[in-house]
């Protein structure tokens, strides 16, 4: 075989190989965006968490130096956890999320239509706990303030619909647009009977801040690294990389019927 030959299969080899190795980083990367399990919001340095609870109670508009009140129907341990579905549903979802994280709003936008299907048939309980590391991570309040007027909504009784309205339209994660208490209240306009004179006062006033950084204090000392962390079953689903929304699925079906 002549020297021009073998070069060029070599040539040829090589293009493959990196051929290959395109395919298994775009075939990574897919599943990233499908599972999001590569995409978290962290917690960052132990510097950083220091200064997040140094500064818990000073941001402006906060109310967390008051006394601790916990949204209408709020449950388990201090009240930290907004229930959503049934109660007696056997598999119980524990969901610790950020208003301003963006890996928790792919999380939502990919598995909201089975979580709520689950939960409206009774199937699955959701516990969602609040906390705010962009707020900390990034300076700011947007992730207090969204947190504290879902927890107005909560009081409503319209939590997982404003929920689901916050995330739909989160700005990016750099620009601190949840902040402005009037932006909160007029996305509350897209829920149906959410936009009362008591929800605007419970938004303004920071009824809830303090329950709020209460909750942040317990995702700071659980040992999570960082949201979304998603719990079924004594397991973060959130990092498992071939989860999957039918997956998710069918492994509430089956615990629910143990």
């Amino acid at each position: 075989m002549s020297e021009k030959n073998r070069e060029g299969k070599r040539t040829a080899r090589e293009r493959l190989a990196v051929e290959r190795e395109k395919q298994k980083a775009a075939e990574k990367r897919r599943r990233v965006l499908i599972v999001g399990a590569s995409v978290v919001c962290v917690l960052g340095l132990a510097a950083v968490i220091g200064v997040v609870a140094a500064n818990a109670g000073k941001d402006k508009g906060s109310k967390s130096s008051g006394p601790i009140a916990a949204p209408s129907g709020a449950q388990g341990k201090d009240s930290l956890a907004i229930p959503v579905g049934k109660d007696g549903a056997r598999p119980t979802l524990t969901v610790w999320e950020d208003f301003r994280c963006p890996a928790c709003q792919a999380f939502e936008m990919t598995y909201r239509p089975t979580i709520n299907e689950l939960t409206d048939s009774g199937q699955l309980r959701v516990e969602y706990h609040l906390v705010r590391l962009i707020d900390g991570n990034l300076g700011g309040t947007g992730s207090l303030r969204a947190a504290n007027a879902a927890a107005c909504a909560q009081d409503a009784g319209k939590f997982r619909d404003y929920h689901d309205v916050l995330y739909q339209n989160q700005p990016k994660e750099t620009d601190d647009a949840f902040a402005d208490n009037s932006k909160l209240i007029a996305l509350a306009g897209k829920v149906h009977g959410l936009d009362t004179p008591a929800f605007r006062t419970c938004v303004n006033d920071g009824t809830h801040d303090s329950w709020v950084d209460k909750s942040a204090a317990a995702f700071r000392s659980s040992g999570f690294s960082g949201t979304p962390t998603v719990i079924l079953n004594g397991k973060n689903i959130y990092q498992d990389q071939t989860m999957t929304p039918a997956k998710l699925k069918q492994l509430v079906q089956e615990a629910a019927k143990r």
